[in-house]
């Protein structure tokens, strides 16, 4: 009934809006204002041609309202495709993404505008939706589910401004590309590992969209910093990055992600730069339950990046109700730098390092120096330029080891200073005692690392090497163990313990079994393949397979001709002589000179 020009009705409010609108109006605003002209007219004759009628359209922003939801929801989705179609026309930075969302529901209505939490919900549900996407509440779910030849996704209840109830909020399945977002539920019978009974998380590398290949590391370095700041909580479980990057540039299935890694939930996002301007989606994902639990988009500037990927990670620690002690949240959320350039050399020297040859681990160290010159309290910088020496020394890299572990321990050094709560400089440090024969302070600082980040897969596997030379080789077995479960594609070098300790135990077909993945796996580049040979041949040597050793060993010798037992014995840290007489002896029957 009409009061005072007021009337009531129940109507479908259909409201879209631009991403991005005031960086595209502060980069070349009358290009901006003549886009958005023609794609609001485009929309507009989409609302008519559907029995709908434009209210308002402020800015970038349009309000209008159809008689039926069915409709409504029909609009948006052919809305969207002719959007995507007009996108596909012009370049990444200039593309003009709307999102919309739909709502059913009371309004009232005055001079032709309306009112009321109708609107207000269908705000709410613009904002929620993707860049190019359609969020509709419960209540239009209901009418459409059965209607239209499309498919939805429920994203979870969201609360709403002034709204005491939450509202259910679906993601329309019909614009291109969200098809491959829907989620299929992953079924615990088919997971290569057993559930983790602590909240289980798999992050994955965030896609570049920017269309150019040297931006890869701003993705790759948003991934690790999340994996990072998550693996030092103790009541979460979070897949190493060494095992999420294996899908990098690969369509997958979050089902399969979580079924092959063990895992309930997935981080999955995008980053695109433009200029001094980020943006970046993410968004969380029960896999078992098959659905969203949030979906977020940023438009940010770089020098905000920092600030960001806190605000991701502490999102994740809510949406998973993980409860932090007050140590680890000081360490989740520590920056080793807020130098956005130093930061940019840091991550791709540890990329680098991680290539485990000596050409990159050179190039790694030049581009680590220089994130430390742009930032010299860069904690990790140095933590990563003193494991490029350290790596060097250990595998006949550098023409003196000796003063290769001397920079790298005071470059451990320098970094304690900045950070003693960093379990990478624990980690650092405890190779280079390992290497330095204190076995008692290497294994203080494994112990140390481990505390510090419980879900560090490497620190599993640097300790895992330190109880080995230290003769304890069932808890080498149990590190390693625990380091492949946190990364399911593990590095190669964590099987040389594992095989060796298993040796000692007498456990030889397990020992050869692991040894020869370990060639396999250096023969692929990830492990230095002298070394590989070299341990495979001490192995058939005590199987009693010696011919096979000598020519294991003569091949190690094409690779490197200056491989002999006295380098051997400087380069393996054994606390027990006996042991190492043990792999001595082996390798002398082996060939090896």
């Amino acid at each position: 009934m009409a009061q005072d020009g007021f009337k009531r009705k129940l109507t479908a409010v259909l409201i879209a809006d631009v991403v991005g609108y005031s960086r595209l109006m502060e980069e070349e605003d009358m290009t901006t204002v003549r886009n958005l002209r023609e794609y609001q007219e485009v929309i507009a004759s989409y609302i008519l041609r559907y029995g709908g009628r434009v209210i308002d359209s402020p800015g970038d922003n349009l309000l209008s309202e159809f008689k039926s939801a069915v409709d409504a929801v029909q609009c948006a989705v052919k809305i969207q495709r002719k959007l995507s179609e007009l996108n596909a026309q012009i370049t990444d930075d200039r593309k003009m993404e709307y999102r919309i969302g739909i709502n059913l529901d009371d309004v009232i209505e005055e001079g032709g505008k309306i009112y009321g939490d109708g609107v207000n919900v269908a705000a709410r549900l613009e904002s929620l939706a993707e860049p190019g996407g359609i969020c509709i509440s419960g209540v239009v779910y209901d009418q459409v589910k059965k209607k239209l030849n499309i498919e939805y996704q429920f994203v979870g209840r969201k609360s709403v401004k002034n709204i005491e109830e939450a509202v259910p909020v679906y993601r329309v399945l019909a614009f291109p590309s969200a098809a491959s977002k829907r989620v299929t539920k992953a079924k615990v019978e088919s997971m290569a590992f057993p559930l983790p009974e602590k909240p289980s998380i798999a992050v994955l590398p965030f896609t570049n969209m920017s269309g150019d290949p040297a931006q890869e590391y701003i993705g790759d370095g948003i991934s690790e910093n999340i994996i990072s700041a998550l693996s030092m909580g103790s009541a979460i479980f979070v897949i190493a990055r060494n095992s999420t990057f294996t899908y990098k540039g690969r369509a997958v299935k979050v089902q399969h992600v979580a079924e092959d890694l063990g895992i309930q939930y997935v981080l999955e996002g995008s980053v695109q730069k433009s200029g001094d301007r980020l943006r970046i989606t993410a968004q969380l994902i029960d896999a078992l339950n098959g659905h969203h639990l949030w979906s977020e988009r940023y438009d940010r500037k770089t020098g905000d990046l920092f600030d960001l990927q806190d605000e991701i990670t502490k999102k994740i620690v809510v949406s998973l109700q993980v409860e932090l002690t007050s140590g680890e949240q000081a360490r989740v959320f520590a920056k080793s730098t807020d130098n956005l350039d130093a930061w940019c050399y840091g991550v791709k020297g540890n990329y680098l390092l991680d290539k485990f040859n000596k050409e990159d681990n050179i190039k790694a160290r030049e581009l680590l120096e220089a994130a430390i010159k742009l930032d010299p309290e860069h904690v990790l910088a140095y933590v990563w330029l003193g494991a490029t020496h350290s790596v060097a020394a250990a595998y006949g890299w550098s023409e003196s080891p000796v003063d290769s572990f001397k920079r790298a321990h005071e470059l451990a050094q320098k970094a304690l200073t900045l950070d003693d709560k960093s379990a990478a400089v624990h980690i650092l440090l405890g190779t280079i005692f390992l290497a330095q024969r204190d076995h008692d302070k290497a294994i203080t600082e494994g112990n140390r690392s481990i505390s510090l980040a419980p879900n560090l897969s490497i620190a599993h596997a640097h300790f895992a090497a330190t109880m080995f030379f230290s003769g304890r080789f069932q808890e080498a077995i149990a590190l390693t163990e625990k380091a492949m479960r946190l990364s399911p594609y593990y590095p190669a070098f964590y099987l040389s313990p594992l095989a060796r300790s298993y040796a000692f135990l007498g456990r030889y077909e397990e020992a050869i079994a692991t040894s020869k993945q370990l060639y396999d796996r250096s023969r692929r580049g990830d492990y230095p393949e002298e070394w590989a040979l070299i341990h495979l041949a001490g192995l058939y040597v005590a199987f009693g397979r010696q011919d096979e050793a000598r020519h294991l060993i003569a091949e190690a010798l094409k690779i490197n001709p200056s491989l002999s037992l006295e380098f051997f014995k400087q380069s393996q840290p054994f606390k027990n002589t006996e042991h190492m007489k043990r792999e001595i002896e082996a390798l002398k029957k082996a060939g090896l000179k």
